[in-house]
């Protein structure tokens, strides 16, 4: 099952969040929009084109939420409104479809046109962030960028988000600086490619420049975490960056794959040995980190030997959090003209990549056993440690908000058991 997030939000709206961090973001946007110009009864549908799945989900759930609360509009937008804007607007359920650049416009959800979506690799500047606060979270996602330049062969995203776009530094401050002013206490960087950040603004400044300089100027920023990284764009500031321990040592790898012909022709940048050197580095300035990666099962030509060497780099890079996609045929794609892995041999696959990430997290979990360890509480009794493990807590003595010692006594059902 795709990732969703279901929230009803002022005047009876409902915003359901599909798929990554940055959707989620924008789904904090679009809240606030709605909410600013009095829409009410609305349903907006915040929509994931990663895989073919992802768009069955979202028209399922669409059905589901029209059958359930028939007097609501629904407004679908998202990469699937953006890249397919037919497949919804041909449903009777749905109201409007917008754009991925116009949801985050007033006009969009006031106008009585039912599609609006333009060109979205035409969008060549990114608007500075509209959101600094976030009802009831302690921790935000923030958009510092959108958009990718490059073309992997089984990717549709580039055509749901356009070329990449960066937020400039003195607006990322400015709003984060508001944001921790309205009680969040930690922020997640997030985008499509941040490690690809400030190439389009003047002066090129890189990610590491850039989160040196928020870490300078919002002293009071105590928690931050990086999204999906690509190592081979990273530079070697970096590795001094994450020395910092404001910085959580938790990295998440846009990995894909672990062998070199799969790699290339799936035409990431990296190959093998590059996320094997990405890894000890960093451990090197940082020995307490731990890595998460996004790895594709069954891409396309994919032999036994191949998937092999996927599977030993999990173990062999100490991954941890692990997000397996079964490889998904995009309609256009390069990837979906090669030859194609038997679907159930693809399943097979991921499911054992997702059993070496289940074995993979529980070695870390029920290392802290016995450990007292920081957790930044959230709501109902859980929290999240710095690896952003979560932990469920058996008193409750502190207020959401709170980052605050937590000893770990148990292990169960992928969640730490601990008391303050």
């Amino acid at each position: 099952m795709n990732d969703v997030n279901i929230e009803t939000v002022k005047g009876e709206n409902q915003v359901i969040t599909f798929g990554c961090r940055l959707n989620i973001y924008e789904s904090e946007v679009i809240k606030n929009l709605i909410h600013d110009e009095g829409i009410q009864n609305h349903i907006i549908v915040n929509t994931c084109a990663v895989t073919n799945e992802a768009e069955r989900q979202a028209r399922q759930m669409i059905r589901r939420l029209h059958k359930e609360n028939p007097e609501k509009k629904i407004i679908v937008t998202g990469c699937g409104a953006q890249i397919r804007p037919e497949q919804f607007l041909k449903m009777t359920e749905v109201s409007k479809v917008i754009g991925n650049q116009e949801k985050l416009e007033k006009y969009s959800y006031t106008s009585e046109e039912s599609y609006i979506v333009g060109d979205i690799m035409t969008a060549h500047r990114l608007a500075s962030p509209t959101v600094t606060h976030f009802d009831h979270k302690v921790r935000a996602y923030f958009q510092i960028q959108n958009g990718c330049n490059h073309r992997c062969t089984f990717c549709t995203i580039p055509f749901g988000r356009g070329n990449s776009r960066s937020v400039p530094v003195g607006d990322i401050v400015t709003s984060i600086q508001d944001i921790l002013n309205n009680g969040v206490k930690e922020i997640v960087l997030t985008g499509v490619d941040i490690t690809d950040y400030g190439l389009d603004l003047p002066g090129k400044p890189t990610l590491s420049q850039m989160v040196h300089r928020l870490l300078k100027l919002c002293p009071q920023l105590q928690r931050l975490r990086l999204s999906s990284l690509d190592p081979v764009e990273v530079d070697d500031e970096f590795f001094e960056l994450i020395k910092n321990p404001r910085i959580m040592p938790h990295l998440h790898i846009s990995l894909q794959a672990g062998d070199d012909m799969i790699l290339k022709r799936m035409k990431r940048r990296h190959l093998r040995h590059h996320i094997v050197e990405f890894c000890h580095k960093v451990r090197q300035s940082r020995p307490d980190v731990v890595f998460g990666a996004d790895i594709i099962a069954g891409f396309p030509t994919e032999t036994d030997e191949m998937f092999d060497n996927t599977k030993r780099i999990v173990e062999e890079c100490q991954l941890t959090f692990l997000h397996v996609f079964p490889y998904s045929k995009r309609e256009g794609t390069p990837a979906a003209r090669m030859p194609q892995v038997p679907s159930a041999m693809i399943k097979q696959r991921a499911k054992m990549l997702r059993e070496e990430g289940n074995k993979a997290f529980e070695r870390l979990a029920k290392s802290m056993i016995g450990q007292t360890v920081l957790c930044l509480i959230e709501n109902n009794g859980f929290g999240k440690t710095d690896h952003f493990c979560p932990v469920q807590i058996e008193t409750s003595k502190a207020n959401p908000g709170d980052i605050t010692p937590v000893f770990i006594h148990d292990y169960h059902h992928k969640t730490l058991i601990g008391k303050i």
